[in-house]
Order: structure tokens, then sequence, then C-alpha cells
């Protein structure tokens, strides 16, 4: 294999790498290395941070979701307070289905509900039977405008999905580019030619 050719396969590598990179950006994941003014899963109700998570630990039971939550089943809601200021204030959730603006087809639809109580220790905690679909979780405090989290319950991810491709497909193209290369020096028509003569 000459120089060349090797530069050829970096080169056409490395323009793959960020090809596929641009295809497939790596979304930010929750509760990874990010700051709480990046992160996914915090929301602001009345101007203070709150930040939810849900487990399934039937399932996985150290994983903590946010708006992913890849089974349906018992699953535990939990919203955490950041700031102070909220821990005396009455504060309730409402899980509804489907994802509505609000009115009346929200009650209709309410899959459960926890009533407002101040949370002196910070966390706002319920569990709740979701079935595969699409969820709205609302967090309302009195005399604050309400916060919501759009919670997708057993769905396909494609861009997991995605991200979950790139290694093997970058390496099929890698096979591929040095095929196309070693075919293109007539080396593979005379190892079939080689091949076909032998006894």
């Amino acid at each position: 294999m000459g120089k060349a050719m090797i530069q050829r396969i970096v080169q056409g590598t490395a323009i793959l790498c960020l090809l596929i990179g641009g295809l497939f950006p790596v979304s930010a994941m929750a509760h990874g290395n990010v700051t709480l003014d990046e992160d996914i899963c915090v929301r602001r109700i009345g101007g203070n941070m709150i930040h939810f998570s849900a487990y399934q630990p039937q399932y996985e039971p150290k994983a903590q979701y946010c708006t992913e939550i890849p089974e349906g089943g018992d699953t535990f809601l939990v919203v955490d307070l950041v700031d102070q200021s909220l821990r005396n204030v009455p504060l309730g959730m409402r899980v509804v289905k489907g994802q509505s603006e609000g009115g009346k087809e929200d009650e209709d639809q309410t899959v459960a509900y926890w009533k407002p109580v101040s949370h002196p220790d910070g966390v706002v905690r319920g569990e709740a039977n979701l079935e595969k679909g699409l969820y709205k979780l609302i967090i309302t405090a009195d005399g604050l405008s309400p916060s919501f989290y759009l919670l997708r319950v057993q769905q396909v991810d494609y861009s997991k999905i995605g991200r979950k491709a790139v290694g093997p497909l970058m390496v099929l193209l890698v096979l591929a580019l040095v095929v196309y290369e070693f075919s293109k020096g007539g080396r593979l028509r005379r190892w079939r030619a080689s091949r076909r003569t032998a006894p």
C-alpha cells in the first residue's frame, strides 16, 4: 500500500467523520457534565429553578431520565427545588396524557395529581404508572405561572439509533475505501487471477 493511498484513506476517513458528525449531532444528555443553565431537565417557575428526574428502578436501578423515558410502567417523578425560595411555596404536580395546550382537556386526561403543599426538604416526589405514549408534567406553584415538561414514554429515539450506527458505518466505509483503493492499483485483479490459477 503506497504512501499516497494511505494519505487518501486518512483524508477520506477525516471527511467522513465530519460528515457523519454533522448528520448525527450529539444532543445534550440530561444529567451529564453540564451546568444547570445548560441542563435540559431544568425549568423555571416564577424565575426560580427546578430540576426534573424520572426513575424506573425495576428496569435500571441507577438510571435517571428526563423527557425521554425508555419503558412504560411505574415511574418515580422527582422535582428538585433548586432555589430555596420555592421550599415554602405550596407546589403541586399533574401528569396529563397527551400534550395539549391546557384548559379542560388537561383535566379530562389527568393520569396522576399531587395537590399543592410546601416542600421544606426541597424535593417534590410522586409515582405514576405511565403507559407508552406522550405526556405532559405540569408543575404549579401558588401565585406563579406553571412550568411543564413534555415526556415521551417508550418512544423511538432516532438520534440515539443514529449515534449507535455511526461506529459500524464508519468501519464499513473505511473498509470500502481501502478495497476501492486496493482495486484501483490492479492488485485485487492480480490477486483474483492468482487464486483462479492456483491448483
